[in-house]
């Protein structure tokens, strides 16, 4: 079964919506530092990385120091608890959208 706690944290971690933009600019490059995910954000570095301390601590993203620099990245694993619960719940969608095509084939023979 799912563990409650995985699946909490990475849910409250990706609930905010400027975290969530956050992460998904590091999922959609290779490695960013911070600088370069305040650009253009309009939000501060301080909260861009306070965004990826929380991301960090879910299990979301790595980091890797070098120089002065922080560069991030995702890490696609520490997503397998929503995608876990997604998938406990899947046989629901499936039965729902096996009776729902039986419904449009019973109303349009």
């Amino acid at each position: 079964m799912i563990e409650a706690a995985n699946i909490t944290t990475v849910l409250r971690t990706l609930a905010d919506p400027t975290r969530r933009a956050v992460f998904e600019r590091v999922a959609g490059s290779d490695e960013i530092s911070v600088v370069e995910l305040t650009r253009g954000s309009g939000v501060t570095q301080g909260a861009i990385s306070q965004h990826l301390k929380s991301l960090k601590q879910a299990g979301l993203v790595v980091e890797r120091p070098e120089g002065r620099n922080v560069y991030y990245r995702a890490r696609p694993e520490g997503l397998e608890p929503l995608a876990d619960w997604m998938d406990h719940y899947s046989a629901f969608w499936r039965d729902r959208f096996a009776n729902l095509r039986t419904l449009l084939k019973e109303i349009d023979p």
